[in-house]
């Protein structure tokens, strides 16, 4: 089909859709639902498609010449883009051509509707529950928003691309993936037949300017006190587990943290998607690998850790653990790689204890309960829980420590929790945390008055 007879069945298409707005040649009552669904709510959608396919079959490989920078390659598209709109002599605004051509090029060098959402800055998460709708995350609450792929094919493309750069696949053999974006955004998506209404895609987005502990303290994620007190756990080489629900900032708060390791430590990160953003120096980043379309290749988490421990790492960092590998991981920190950082899945501190110990079992190692316990206690120094609460606000409820076994049973003791019914915040509980004689053997004195101011 030329390019005329594209613009030409668009400008009918435009035609109809008016004339049916306007009641003109409206469709009767009893085919109003079937046409809706049919045809798409925005009138410029097959303009928008005939544009797009011009410009891929004009450009071609000019797309994809890794010679061209990203604004050289922006310019060509723009000004294809108007040459094609011109020679069609379509009657459009000046605002209707601008926002057509923005979409069209968000859609060929970024990833379509949502590429807006991802450049703005107060937008923590964008949801795509199918290609006509787009759900966002601002200040902690969720919003629908404007904005829609052309149909389940378009949002098919973008995921494609998203997985693609990092090598990843999706398709009917492996339906799910974990990926990240090139400014480590983590991304989940799941399509057909797992997701039964269509292709599914979540973006957790990272802020271009990571958090720092200053920005968690006037957030009201932690006061100030307990700041200092966290901040003095990590250069004292205390193993913290974060811990909280999907959602609560754990990988943040993780980030943070990590940002009070030294300098002068080799430290070794380990993830599904590689996320964290860490500034020191000696920062070696280790990524997992999902298997092929054979089922063969998979790098698992628990492998990396393994290897991780012949790296030499002063510190390990695990983004997640939620499988066998806390089994590898208490190992490691029992054999003198202290200061690890990781996070978890978990309600409660009580919980975190509950849940590790589930983890180590799927080893498969049949190990002893009690056993088990003994690592767990040898092991963790911190748990720090977070949540989110209902007005979107992320916050850490408690600080607890482990303080070793009595019996069967680990013991733990809070230093830090929220005072759910006074004006709210962490309180200190006034116990004297059994880590301050660790922290002293490191040459780190602290005094827990302060821990009250």
């Amino acid at each position: 089909m030329s390019l005329g007879d594209r613009l030409a069945r668009a400008r009918a298409e435009r035609a109809e859709f008016s004339g049916t707005r306007s009641g003109v040649a409206g469709p009767s009552s009893s085919t109003v639902g079937t046409r809706r669904r049919d045809r798409p709510t925005d009138p410029f959608a097959e303009l928008r498609r005939t544009v797009h396919e011009t410009l891929l079959e004009g450009l071609g490989p000019k797309l994809y010449d890794a010679r061209l920078s990203q604004t050289e390659l922006e310019q060509r598209v723009r000004q294809t883009l108007h040459e094609v709109l011109h020679a069609g002599q379509i009657p459009l605004t000046v605002a209707d051509r601008t926002r057509i051509a923005g979409e069209i090029a968000d859609d060929i060098l970024g990833l379509g509707p949502i590429e807006p959402f991802l450049r703005d800055p107060d937008v923590t998460e964008i949801m795509v529950n199918g290609p006509g709708q787009i759900y966002v995350e601002r200040g902690g609450r969720i919003h629908p928003v404007d904005g829609r792929f052309t149909d389940e094919a378009h949002l098919r493309r973008t995921i494609d691309k998203i997985v693609g750069r990092v090598g990843r696949r999706v398709d009917e053999a492996s339906p799910m993936v974990d990926a990240r974006l090139h400014d480590g955004s983590r991304v989940n998506a799941i399509i057909p037949p797992l997701a039964v209404d269509g292709s599914l895609l979540t973006i957790r987005k990272f802020a271009t300017d990571p958090f720092g502990i200053d920005d968690l303290i006037q957030l009201g994620t932690l006061t100030r006190a307990v700041a200092e007190v966290l901040a003095d756990c990590v250069r004292g080489r205390l193993n913290i587990l974060v811990s909280g629900g999907t959602g609560a900032g754990k990988t943040t708060t993780l980030n943070v943290l990590s940002g009070f390791i030294p300098e002068t430590e080799r430290v070794v990160t380990i993830e599904d998607a590689a996320e964290l953003q860490l500034h020191q120096e000696h920062v070696l980043r280790l990524e997992s690998r999902p298997p092929n379309i054979e089922g063969r290749g998979e790098v698992s988490i628990r492998q990396l850790v393994r290897n991780a421990l012949r790296m030499r790492p002063d510190r390990i960092i695990v983004g997640e653990i939620r499988d066998a590998a806390a089994l590898d991981m208490l190992q490691a920190m029992n054999v003198g790689h202290d200061g690890s950082i990781c996070t978890v899945h978990a309600n409660s501190p009580r919980d975190v204890l509950s849940r590790v110990e589930t983890m180590v079992l799927t080893a498969g190692l049949d190990l002893p309960v009690r056993a088990i316990r003994e690592q767990v206690s040898g092991a963790l120094d911190l748990i720090v829980q977070q949540a989110r609460f209902p007005d979107g606000s992320r916050r850490i409820t408690a600080v607890t420590e482990v303080i070793g076994m009595e019996g069967d049973v680990i013991t733990v003791q809070d230093v830090f929790t929220y005072d759910y019914s006074g004006p709210g915040g962490l309180r200190w509980t006034g116990l004297r945390p059994a880590f301050l004689d660790k922290l002293g053997r490191s040459g780190i004195r602290l005094d827990p008055r302060s821990f009250g101011r």
